[in-house]
């Protein structure tokens, strides 16, 4: 038996007991005590409620007997030993419920779920109606997430193939010190063992399985370690790609401060010449086919056609949907 689970042993044998519980009695209950000698057994047992009481569990000491004080005992008073009561404010136990329902990767979501099953088993209730609103849905498709996510809070070190557009890949060895996302794609950050450098590694370029290289608490993240801003130092530039749009007159002002290029009073879609040509750059096709859609029939795509499609995709799905 290793010293862990002697300790837990001993520690629920002394929790359970409404009265002082001689050592005697404690020596023969515990499998672990058994057999030794009486030297040995002192000498453990002395090294096993020190080890206790330097972990924070209160093992108290008293008379068996009210009435003859000559034999001690040992017990552990629950009501010490318990955790104190856990207290949130409305909004912060909103927050809670609120991951439940943000969350979609199966890991995380089943954190927070436990989280919020140990708020309600504390008397804490989650007001349902504070969280039923419109919520953001974070998803992640990467499977590479869930073992970059828990070498970080295990602070051991992970190797993988990384590939690079047009390069082979390459086997890479990282301290990772936590998983960020930019851009709407998922990036791992740490430092790169191999090279001694701080390095940024995208999750969706990770080839095979991530392996663990050695046990947890390998390393230390480096303190004052700002991790968005190590990001933003480390991200690649945004790629940017050119569109043109037909805004209707007076709609599209987001656009249109944007835009580098606006040519007034053109043929619209519908015949018309209240439309302004705009020109303008963006780094996601994705992110501006919503914005397109926010605006409505105020905005139409004449380039590029991939941006055309998008929309037209988009409002495909919109409609069965609604069937």
């Amino acid at each position: 038996m290793n010293k862990s689970e002697r300790l837990l042993n001993l520690l629920i044998l002394l929790l359970v007991q409404r009265r002082y519980v001689a050592k005697d009695q404690v020596r023969r209950t515990m499998e672990a005590y058994r057999g030794l000698g009486d030297d040995a057994f002192e000498r453990m047992f002395e090294r096993d409620k020190d080890e206790l009481r330097a972990l924070g569990v209160p093992v108290e000491t008293g008379a068996i007997d009210a009435y003859f004080d000559d034999e001690v005992g040992y017990r552990v008073r629950p009501d010490e030993f318990a955790l104190p009561g856990i207290e949130l404010t409305a909004d912060e136990a909103a927050v809670v419920g609120l991951a439940t329902r943000v969350w979609q990767h199966a890991g995380l979501a089943a954190h927070t779920s436990d989280a919020l099953a140990k708020l309600r088993a504390a008397g804490i209730e989650v007001d349902r109606s504070r969280i039923d609103v419109p919520a953001p849905v974070v998803t992640v498709e990467d499977p590479a997430f869930e073992d970059f996510w828990e070498a970080s809070l295990d602070r051991a070190r992970v190797r993988f193939d990384y590939q690079r557009p047009g390069q082979d890949a390459a086997t890479r060895t990282l301290e990772p010190w936590g998983v960020v996302s930019w851009s709407g794609r998922w990036y791992v950050i740490g430092r790169d063992v191999d090279r001694g450098e701080e390095r940024m590694f995208r999750l969706s370029r990770v080839r095979g399985p991530v392996k663990r290289s050695g046990r947890g608490n390998a390393f230390t993240v480096p303190e004052g370690t700002d991790l968005r801003a190590l990001t933003q130092r480390l991200a690649p530039g945004p790629r940017t790609e050119q569109a043109t749009l037909l805004v209707r007159s007076g709609s599209g002002l987001g656009l249109r401060r944007r835009a580098a290029l606006v040519e007034e009073g053109v043929l619209g879609p519908d015949g018309g010449q209240e439309w302004d040509r705009l020109e303008l750059a963006h780094a996601s096709l994705a992110v501006l086919a919503d914005e397109v859609l926010a605006h409505g029939a105020q905005v139409y795509v004449e380039e590029p056609a991939e941006l055309r499609d998008a929309v037209v995709d988009r409002l495909a799905a919109a409609v069965g949907e609604g069937a």
